[in-house]
């Protein structure tokens, strides 16, 4: 599970400059062919936060802090201040909750939830420029006087899945490892901020499918076993040939919404099943909501494949991880 935690950093920021790309010329345009991490460019042609609003009902919901006045501008990148290798908002909290469970030596929702509330709610703590809608519904309600238990929403956006990599990885360095404890513990965390039948599936069969890949089973033979909505081998097979622009694009949607998004992760992985950094690359450059996507990919074939050391050396969020387990529990990455 550490290879996967990992792996669903690395995809993250692999695919963070291209993000919510919708119009494949203007990704080429920007970024060209590549193969390593690069920096966010601006002005971003299919930016959506010119016709975005969030206004804070009051302290208890102020999330976006300096970035906020970059909303309802043209042209913005939602990731425009992060640098190569830097991860997205959500992947930042999957590190803070790796870390938090660690350091602490258990995991409790209830007071993770009280860490998520202090560490969004205090300035500077991340830069990143945009901030999913279920944030900005959490806190709404959390401004409005609902317990933390009570914030989130009926959100099925694939960014729901982000931090169960984190929390898996999290719990494995506890040495909790029950696979049905792992499950409900998972489950538990995505209903707390997307409470979408959706969502809680998901979640439940990623979890399955990490679980399944750390006992050793290749990727492909848990995909054909494993029960899951929309994922048949049989279609992906018919695909395997077509261009990938083609399959997640035409076939299978680019964007966020599950089931689909799901669906179109875990082609990626079927695909490229054997070759890590070819995975995430090409994930990358087929646009649209392909940081959630990478979640799941990188975590799925980071545990088979193993993350190569090129994509460690210059992953910012290294540095964070390194600190805590150099001295915790005699852990080292």
């Amino acid at each position: 599970m550490q290879n996967a935690f990992l792996g669903s950093l690395v995809g993250d920021a692999i695919a963070m400059p291209a993000h919510w790309y919708y119009d494949r010329n203007a990704l080429d345009r920007d970024y060209g062919d590549f193969d390593s991490y690069l920096a966010p460019r601006n002005p971003h042609p299919d930016s959506i936060l010119w016709r975005s609003k969030y206004e804070p009902i009051g302290p208890k919901a102020d999330i976006l802090h300096d970035q906020a006045k970059f909303w309802g501008k043209r042209g913005v990148h939602y990731h425009q201040f992060l640098q190569a290798g830097e991860n997205t908002l959500n992947l930042k909290l999957s590190v803070e909750l790796y870390r938090w469970i660690i350091l602490r030596g258990s995991f409790d929702l209830d007071e993770w939830l009280a860490r998520y509330a202090e560490v969004m709610l205090t300035p500077g703590w991340h830069h990143d420029t945009y901030a999913e809608e279920y944030h900005r519904n959490f806190f709404a309600h959390y401004a409005r006087g609902k317990s933390l238990r009570s914030c989130g929403s009926a959100d099925l956006h694939i960014g729901a899945l982000s931090l169960i990599p984190g929390l898996l990885a999290g719990l494995e360095a506890l040495e909790i490892t029950d696979p049905a404890t792992l499950i409900e513990l998972a489950v538990a965390l995505v209903r707390a901020t997307h409470d979408h039948e959706y969502s809680l599936r998901a979640a439940a069969d990623f979890t399955r499918i990490l679980l399944h890949v750390a006992d050793g089973v290749p990727i492909r033979k848990v995909l054909s076993e494993l029960p899951i909505p929309g994922v048949s081998v049989s279609k992906f097979m018919n695909w395997v040939d077509l261009p990938d622009r083609i399959v997640v694009g035409e076939k299978l949607s680019t964007a966020c919404y599950l089931p689909e998004s799901f669906v179109a992760s875990l082609y990626f992985a079927w695909k490229y099943h054997d070759d890590f950094s070819l995975a995430l690359l090409q994930n990358a450059k087929v646009g649209g909501d392909n940081c959630h996507r990478a979640v799941v990919v990188g975590a799925s074939l980071g545990i088979g494949c193993g993350v190569p050391r090129k994509w460690l050396r210059d992953l910012v969020s290294m540095e964070d991880l390194r600190c805590d387990l150099r001295t915790v529990k005699g852990l080292s990455l």
